[in-house]
């Protein structure tokens, strides 16, 4: 038996690549794993990028949960009619994304962030609940501002016309850091709240640097010009590109009991990049209190140190 087994998860992304590694390295450690892809072998089939077909994933990963686990983990049960209870999901890995500037805006941040607010209350009734999404190394670069707030302002028409816009002049590769910088900032804000810490539900990100996928491969590896390139833009000091089974372990931790006292983390899984491009630069200041925030310290520390005086 492992930490894992005997929980649900759902992941998204299963097709290959990252998704694919979570959802098997959970499945080897006991683990029942709701597929989420756009082939015939996700449990789950749907385009994300759609908000009607959203809905109807949540629907269906509902009652799949709700169903009783099939015998073998790789048995396809069909789909009963959705339960009308909270279904019993211990965790979600939303993986899909893509780098293409006409699916990300969509894929990357809208789906993310839809599937995420849809099976919160899923989550809050498991004892133990996490939810991990994966974000990039790529957006420790800057990326467009106006696409980044459109993104967090959660007005996916404004997002999607200023992907285009910057596909039309030329800034096509920005959109999908952009997608990532929004998540992370939004998952800062919200991880912290009464929704998702608030509610004893853990969310974190985890940021893969270029690993070994079969996407990489035919894209940012495909040539030696592209990877000299990558050496500069994104370092990393043990190795380029990574291997994906560290990435999919980081996920399937953030996943497990004994993660509980870990969230609104980006958990940099990049072979150095962040801290080579970053430095000590994090840990160079200290947090700056707002003034109210200070004034509430400073006024417990008196209280403090006159009941201490009176106590002796």
């Amino acid at each position: 038996m492992t930490e894992h087994t005997g929980r649900t998860y759902v992941v998204t992304g299963t097709d290959s690549g990252i998704g694919a590694a979570v959802a098997d390295r959970l499945e080897r450690d006991g683990a029942r794993v709701i597929r989420c892809g756009v082939t015939e072998a996700a449990d789950v089939r749907a385009d994300l990028t759609d908000p009607g077909a959203r809905a109807a994933a949540v629907d269906h990963i509902r009652a799949l949960a709700a169903a009783p686990a099939p015998a073998h983990p790789r048995a396809r049960p069909s789909a009963p009619a959705p339960a009308p209870e909270p279904a019993a999901i211990d965790g979600v890995a939303l993986v899909a994304g893509s780098a293409d500037p006409a699916v990300a805006v969509g894929l990357n941040f809208f789906s993310t962030v839809a599937l995420l607010r849809a099976l919160r209350d899923d989550l809050a009734h498991a004892a133990e609940p996490r939810a991990v999404v994966v974000s990039s190394a790529s957006a420790l670069s800057a990326g467009d501002q106006d696409l980044v707030e459109a993104c967090l302002a959660d007005d996916e028409p404004r997002a999607l016309a200023t992907a285009a816009g910057l596909v039309a002049r030329g800034r096509g590769s920005v959109v999908y850091r952009s997608t990532k910088i929004a998540l992370n900032r939004w998952l800062r804000r919200a991880a912290v709240g009464p929704e998702w810490a608030g509610a004893g539900i853990p969310l974190n990100a985890v940021a893969p640097g270029v690993v070994a996928t079969g996407t990489a491969r035919a894209t940012l590896l495909a040539d030696a010009a592209s990877v000299r390139v990558l050496q500069d833009a994104l370092p990393q000091p043990l190795g380029l590109p990574g291997p994906v089974e560290p990435v999919a372990a980081s996920i399937a931790w953030l996943l497990s009991p004994d993660a509980g006292f870990t969230t609104g983390q980006v958990l940099f899984v990049d072979g150095g990049a962040e801290a080579t491009l970053r430095g000590e630069a994090p840990f160079a200041s200290g947090v700056r209190y707002g003034p109210v925030r200070l004034a509430r310290m400073i006024t417990w520390t008196l209280v403090g140190r006159w009941r201490s005086r009176r106590a002796a």
